[in-house]
């Protein structure tokens, strides 16, 4: 086993690898930029190095910095968490070649595996099923249409290098192939350096089924059970569980099989995942079973590795350090006297499967109301008040706590919560109650969405697909159920904010009659008006008084039910924050003074804070109704501000490169006449 680990990355995966080190007395060395001094994950480490900033790129990406460090810190082998380095070859070359172990596959399998037309080469040469389609660089929209015209709509246009979704364009138009060809092409190339793409069949419907291998140095292969990961947003798992209750015991062994001949075939050592997509349309194979597709093999350390770790009883990272070490997956973790005798029985494969696990990404993210359905957009602040939920089964990898700011300066991911059941409806039901008693004030998320999400029928009856959920968010009525909560629960959380302002009030006032807080005139008990906006700032007006049988809230023209006893509250500046048993709200007075320096008449703002990518209009410019005149982008997310109405642009206050504030002004569009 190494003696001293450097954890190249941050947040809640490097507490989580932290964790793992300091179980096995492994020193660790952790990393940090300057906005993530003080981190609990650099806390969580026996040793911390800063990294120094750098306005090119995130310090967490510059290798030879990195390599140095785990050499001036001692370190013999680093440890890439996912993202940032942790599928580049030429980061784990860099440190293999100064002597410092990487724990992961080794730099070829990477490579290999990284290329999605390779990698699909050799899943086919190895047996494993396919999606059929074309690939290459010398692929155009001639050659699309002419398979289009062949295979059928639709299509998937994929970028052959990196992931997350970049480079990805789904097509059902025959029409509209030049154009997704080019945008695909061109986002390819931005992201990743490389604009070849891939064309495949678009297999429709298909649940998303992962198998998390495990590959030792001595011939050895194990398949670790599957995850179910079909709840997906822009290409994003939402929801990831284990094992995949859909399968029958012939597709999980076929399944199983394909993985374990894949990672065979690439050279793969250490863990990694394999990705397949089974076709749910009602085909069905000779022997009963329905067909699969392999999609692509992530070389790392899965994101939501815990809900296998909880329900086949295995610390992954554990057992990524023995096979970085030479150890044969034969020889069982609890048996080190076999281990260090070198002596091994046949293997007897992993643990079996006990039970079942969901885990829920908690993402900082403000859900907005938009022409076309929901939007996420990044969220930002500092985190006021935090409380990690338990309960039996239930687990916590976070990377925040109280204190911490949340910028947009990272990926927005905030910490994984994970339930285990001894069946998937206990799994479910014990999610949904941490995810209740998750207290995040100061930075929305994504929490109470993927509380509704969890309570659709779809999903308790595990019939999700890779595109129910969009499907869900474009249709208006199921749309708005999962962007916002029922109105009563606003109006409660509105009360709590009444009885926390009208108890500071109280506080503030002093003794004596005429201290109590509620516009008391003669002849009648007063009432005061709270005059609040929402995060869209849509206005909100709440009636405070004090009446026979205590505090009064009127919400709008309805009486409030009474306030959570328990609801705990926060303030911001202007922000009231309330989190009760209905969700987590925010909501600030109205400002007394509209406008301000920078605003005019018909000015846009900005719906986020980022960085404007491009400006795509003039002063003095003609422009329609949802033209885009201004791109924002933050945490790797793109948003087209766009006109309003017919009209002409009358002022434009920012460059590309700028660095914006949410509610900042943009630009202004005079309406036409």
């Amino acid at each position: 086993m190494p003696d001293r680990v450097l954890i190249a990355n941050r947040g809640e995966i490097a507490v989580r690898v932290a964790r793992t080190l300091a179980a096995r007395g492994i020193e660790s060395v952790a990393v940090f930029s300057p906005e993530d001094a003080g981190a609990p994950h650099a806390r969580a480490c026996d040793h911390a190095v800063a990294l120094p900033a750098d306005p090119a790129r995130s310090p967490y990406l510059d290798v030879q910095r990195l390599v140095a460090v785990a050499v001036e810190q001692g370190c013999d082998a680093v440890h890439p968490g996912y993202g940032f380095l942790a599928e580049r070859a030429d980061a784990a070359q860099a440190f293999v070649d100064a002597g410092v172990t990487w724990i992961g596959p080794p730099p070829a399998a990477i490579d290999l595996l990284g290329d999605k037309i390779r990698s699909k080469e050799t899943a086919a040469a190895a047996g494993v099923p396919v999606v059929p389609g074309l690939e290459g660089a010398d692929v155009d929209e001639r050659a699309v249409v002419a398979f289009a015209d062949e295979a059928g709509l639709p299509l998937l246009l994929k970028a052959t290098a990196g992931g997350g979704g970049k480079g990805m364009r789904r097509v059902d138009d025959r029409d509209a192939i030049p154009s997704a060809v080019d945008a695909a092409r061109r986002e390819a190339q931005a992201a990743f350096g490389r604009g070849e793409l891939l064309v495949e069949r678009l297999v429709k419907p298909a649940r998303h089924v992962e198998v998390q291998v495990a590959v030792d140095g001595h011939g050895g292969a194990w398949a670790i059970g599957e995850r179910e990961c079909s709840l997906q947003r822009r290409h994003q798992k939402v929801l990831e569980e284990a094992p995949a209750a859909c399968l029958t015991d012939a597709e999980r062994t076929a399944f199983h099989d394909a993985a374990k001949q894949l990672a065979v075939a690439a050279g793969y050592r250490n863990l990694g995942t394999v990705e397949f997509l089974l076709d749910v349309s009602g085909a069905a194979n000779e022997d009963g079973t329905r067909p699969f597709y392999f999609l692509e093999m992530n070389a790392r350390l899965q994101v939501e590795h815990p809900v296998t770790e909880l329900v086949h009883g295995l610390d992954l990272v554990a057992l990524q350090l023995r096979i970085a070490d030479g150890e044969p997956l034969a020889l069982g973790e609890d048996d080190p006297a076999a281990r260090r005798a070198g002596t091994a029985e046949r293997d007897p494969g992993p643990p079996a499967a006990v039970g079942h696990a969901i885990e829920a990404r908690i993402t900082a993210e403000r859900i907005a109301a938009g022409p076309d359905g929901p939007r996420f957009l990044p969220a930002v602040g500092p985190v006021l008040d935090y409380t990690e939920p338990t309960g039996p089964g239930v687990r916590v990898d976070s990377g925040i706590e109280r204190g911490t700011v949340v910028t947009t300066a990272f990926d927005p991911m905030l910490m994984k919560v994970i339930a285990h059941g001894r069946d998937r409806p206990q799994a479910l039901a014990r999610l949904d109650r941490a995810l209740a008693g998750l207290v995040l004030l100061g930075v929305e998320t994504n929490a109470g969405f993927l509380r509704r999400l969890l309570h659709r029928d779809e999903v308790v009856a595990d019939a999700s697909t890779t595109t129910l959920l969009e499907e869900l968010l474009a249709e208006p009525d199921a749309g708005a159920g999962l962007a916002g909560p029922p109105a009563e629960d606003r109006e409660r959380a509105l009360a709590a904010l009444a009885v926390d302002r009208h108890r500071r009030a109280a506080g503030s006032a002093g003794p004596g009659a005429f201290a109590t807080p509620d516009a008391w005139r003669i002849g009648a008990a007063g009432r005061v008006l709270l005059e609040l906006q929402d995060p869209d700032d849509d206005r909100v007006d709440v009636l405070v008084g004090v009446g026979p049988g205590g505090l009064e809230v009127t919400v709008g023209d309805r009486t409030a039910p009474a306030a959570d006893p328990g609801a705990r509250t926060a303030v911001d500046g202007p922000w009231t924050w309330v989190h009760d048993a209905g969700g987590t709200w925010s909501f600030r007075d109205v400002p007394e003074v509209a406008g301000g320096p920078g605003a005019v008449a018909g000015g846009l703002l900005a719906p986020l804070p980022g960085v404007v990518l491009a400006v795509r209009a003039a002063v003095g410019d003609a422009v329609t109704a949802g033209q885009s005149l201004v791109v924002v982008e933050s945490m790797k997310m793109e948003l087209d501000v766009a006109a309003p109405h017919d009209g002409t642009v009358t002022a434009l206050d920012v460059a590309v490169g700028d660095h914006v504030a949410r509610g900042q002004v943009l630009a202004a569009v005079e309406e036409q006449a």
